[in-house]
């Protein structure tokens, strides 16, 4: 039996209100609209739903894939023979259990995260506003801009490892670092909800600053194109997009993938750029920075293996 078609039956027999759908294409799912179809895509809607189903994937050697908003992700063409979870129906979001906290489930958007804890006149998420992914992909690669990341508000993340069930770890625990967490070294882990410690502050002050890492992102970013963000990490000592730019690769194009003429630390889609185009023009990219600069670049976005 194939592992979908007994998914298929587990699913119907202990969580038949879960949302399940069958052949989806990845396109719809991540920021660069790339990707073929997920041969099942699950959205639960809380964390229970979340474990029970992973439980079952297990059972059925389903690989899961578990994924937000898809903002830091390339699919492939051909599509996954794999359950994609989708986490964003699991948003919900309130202040925490002491003063100046917020809990919030993995899938909520760090735009709306922001504004909640502006609304609350808590400060410190304001980094945030305009970073479009989820907080579950946020804590696993310690999202941060604007000289702000996870690391400095995050308490608590309450995570399911599959050997060890749910487990509470502390900021700490995490071992945070650039682009970095527990969860780079033990990606099997999957967040389901965190615990955020802010600081009292002025609401019309944070939502003033909000709106101004918004014009400097909007001004010095391709926002128009869709795109998986900054496309290589920042190595040591230098700034990717710089050395990228100082090799003359502004423009350079693959198919409908593009170093961004706005930004060269970004890849965009054109339209209709395949995964194939992407990851070829990231070769391009990296091959040129180390022959000319010495400096080997390392991808930021994550590229899925069908």
């Amino acid at each position: 039996m194939d592992w979908y078609t007994q998914l298929d039956k587990q699913i119907a027999d202990y969580l038949p209100d879960l949302r399940v759908e069958r052949d989806e294409p990845m396109s719809r799912h991540t920021s660069f609209r790339i990707g073929g179809p997920a041969r099942r895509m699950a959205f639960p809607e809380r964390g229970e739903q979340l474990v029970l189903l992973l439980g079952f994937a297990e059972d059925c050697g389903a690989r899961p894939l578990v994924i937000g908003n898809g903002t830091n992700l390339l699919a492939p063409d051909g599509g996954l023979d794999r359950l994609v979870v989708n986490t964003y129906a699991m948003s919900r979001v309130e202040l925490g259990p002491e003063p100046c906290t917020i809990k919030a489930e993995a899938g909520v958007s760090l735009a709306r995260l922001a504004d909640f804890a502006c609304k609350q006149g808590l400060t410190g998420l304001e980094f945030a506003h305009g970073i479009p992914g989820t907080l579950g992909g946020a804590v696993c690669m310690n999202a941060g801009a604007y000289d702000g990341e996870m690391k400095q508000v995050v308490r608590s993340v309450t995570l399911l490892f599959p050997e060890e069930g749910v487990k509470t770890l502390s900021c700490e625990e995490m071992d945070f670092g650039y682009r970095h967490s527990l969860l780079t070294d033990c990606p099997d882990g999957v967040v389901l909800s965190a615990v955020l410690r802010l600081a009292e502050g002025n609401e019309a002050e944070i939502r003033e600053k909000m709106r101004s890492l918004m014009a400097r992102r909007k001004a010095s970013q391709p926002l128009e194109y869709p795109s998986a963000g900054s496309t290589f990490k920042r190595p040591t000592g230098y700034f990717a997009g710089t050395l990228i730019d100082q090799c003359g690769l502004k423009g350079l194009t693959v198919g409908g993938a593009q170093v961004s003429e706005k930004h060269a630390g970004f890849v965009i889609n054109l339209g209709g750029a395949t995964c194939a185009d992407v990851t070829e023009l990231i070769r391009q990219v990296q091959d040129r920075v180390l022959a000319e600069k010495g400096v080997r670049l390392e991808p930021e976005v994550k590229i899925i293996e069908a």
